[in-house]
């Protein structure tokens, strides 16, 4: 069975990539990538990489050829990937793809304002829509990592500047989705239809935890400053972040507020047999 990933020379690409040999034969794994030259390193140890852009679908069908589980690593520029989204799909569903799996967001419903959401409904109706045998949503909270700077922040500053509110998200690491998305792409093709798999990390962390943590980290306690969402995009863009980069980061603020990012599932530790990673276990140690 030939598997494959595209976006393989990206961060969550490559983590994925360095976990499917613990499962999949090197001979049997495919990496897509629109920069072969920089996975030079992977084809070496065994496995083909071919070239392909989302955006050029005439690419697409020889990058697909013979794979029958296929991994689709969601763009990274929001509010403009879809019609390569779909372009990947058609394509795969054209050279004979059994099975597709794609990175999407925890709850991507109308009503969460988190501002990826649109994109990633999008693709999971299109990949409903496309006929193909079976696909997989991969729902992937936010990425624990994002939160490392603002405890650290938090933590120099002895005040953590948030619009998070009461809620709460169950932060993951891109290590863990990695580790779920191989052992996904590993496993033999399901059932037809659509499945879901929700990928979370351990806990559901709020704003008070996060100040709990920079406490530690500072030796006393660190201040929690709750603001509304328009303060908060003013405050970052204060800061120097362009307004487009504030509002996505406050519209993550917003889904943790109104509770989208808040279930914690088991999925990291069922399909890996190790427990997802906490947040406390990235920070330095004081």
């Amino acid at each position: 069975m030939t598997v494959a990933l595209t976006g393989a020379s990206g961060q969550l690409g490559r983590l994925t990539a360095d976990r499917l040999p613990e499962r999949v034969d090197p001979a049997d794994v495919v990496l897509i990538t629109r920069n072969p030259d920089a996975l030079a390193e992977y084809a070496g140890r065994g496995v083909t990489v071919r070239a392909a852009d989302f955006d050029r679908p005439e690419t697409l069908p020889a990058a697909f050829a013979g794979v029958e589980q296929l991994l689709l690593i969601s763009g990274d520029q929001v509010g403009s990937r879809l019609d390569g989204h779909r372009n990947a799909i058609a394509a795969a569903v054209d050279a004979g793809v059994r099975h597709l799996l794609y990175t999407s967001i925890s709850e991507p419903v109308e009503a969460n304002p988190a501002a990826v959401v649109p994109d990633h409904a999008a693709t999971e109706q299109a990949l409903r829509d496309s006929g193909v045998h079976a696909w997989t949503s991969l729902r992937n909270n936010l990425y624990t990592e994002m939160q490392v700077p603002t405890v650290e922040q938090a933590a120099q500053s002895g005040q953590l500047v948030t619009n998070y509110g009461d809620g709460a998200a169950a932060f993951v690491t891109r290590e863990d989705c990695a580790a779920v998305a191989a052992a996904v792409l590993a496993a033999e093709v399901p059932s037809a239809g659509e499945h879901v798999v929700d990928v979370t990390g351990p806990e559901a962390v709020s704003a008070d935890d996060l100040a709990a943590l920079a406490s530690t980290l500072r030796g006393e306690p660190v201040e929690v400053v709750r603001l509304d969402d328009e303060s908060y995009v003013q405050g970052l863009v204060g800061a120097g972040l362009p307004e487009e980069v504030a509002r996505l980061l406050a519209s993550f603020g917003s889904s943790t507020r109104l509770g989208y990012l808040a279930a914690v599932s088991p999925a990291v530790e069922q399909l890996t047999g190790r427990p997802a990673t906490r947040l406390a276990d990235l920070l330095p140690q004081r």
